[in-house]
């Protein structure tokens, strides 16, 4: 198998990231190393938005990373550099430049196609997931511990309609795509009914065993609905990581 690797900031990882990774891991297994903070402050004369551990974490969640190096240079001898075009004013030699304008495009089928064999509870989870974040990675990693997850996106009409003018910040498809471009997810789909049980034709389809909420999300309708049609309905406790922060969309986005 061939080896490669990228090295990078990573500091708000959004769906051009992920897709830029998806194609530097068709080459071969994939390395990121990445810059410290300390790196950062002196490159771009700030320190990055999200601290290196952070970083790190959804870095490793996300499904087309095979190894995460922090100032391990040595361990990268060997493998093929890729870069971005943006950013590859003079190549090293032997660098595989990747084109972001010819990667716009995301995937419209699911990553991870599902199993019908699997003797795992099916857990199903619904959300914006507007901008992703490590609690997003930490929400979907403690699901999958549950069962096999399935990510349901809300279409965009339905989030303005329940947030307002100025929701989302992304795109539905872009949105659908980094929820499924991380690890713990077996699959993501767009809803395509209304109000807070637009996910209600994708469940009726999946049949899902466990519909599963953060307490952000719990609400007595989701609750109701779930005793209605014979699906145990599992409220998480909203908590980072072990040591990373806790993090909201809402306070990220400022609005």
């Amino acid at each position: 198998m061939r080896h490669v690797f990228t090295s990078g900031a990573f500091d708000d990882i959004r769906a051009a990231d992920i897709r830029f990774l998806e194609e530097a891991a068709k080459i071969g297994a994939l390395t990121v190393d990445l810059w410290s903070d300390e790196q950062i402050a002196t490159l771009t004369g700030s320190p990055p938005k999200f601290p290196a551990a952070e970083r790190r974490y959804f870095l490793e969640a996300v499904r087309y990373v095979s190894r995460v190096v922090e100032d391990e240079p040595a361990q990268l001898d060997g493998t093929i550099q890729v870069v971005r075009a943006s950013t590859a004013q003079n190549p090293p030699a032997g660098a595989v430049v990747i084109d972001e304008s010819a990667i716009l495009a995301y995937p419209p089928v699911p990553i991870c196609p599902a199993n019908p064999r699997s003797d795992r509870k099916k857990v199903l989870v619904t959300g914006c997931f507007d901008w992703f974040h490590s609690g997003h990675v930490r929400f979907f990693e403690e699901v999958s511990e549950i069962g096999d997850l399935y990510v349901i996106v809300g279409h965009d009409a339905n989030i303005r309609l329940l947030k307002g003018e100025g929701h989302p910040l992304l795109p539905e498809h872009q949105r659908r795509y980094v929820a499924g471009a991380i690890r713990f997810a077996k699959m993501a789909l767009i809803s395509s009914g209304e109000g807070w049980l637009d996910a209600e034709p994708e469940i009726d389809r999946l049949r899902p065993d466990i519909y599963a909420v953060n307490e952000d999300g719990d609400r007595s309708e989701k609750a109701d609905f779930c005793a209605r049609k014979g699906i145990e309905y599992r409220v998480l406790k909203r908590a980072p990581k072990l040591g990373l922060p806790k993090r909201s969309s809402t306070d990220l986005r400022g609005f």
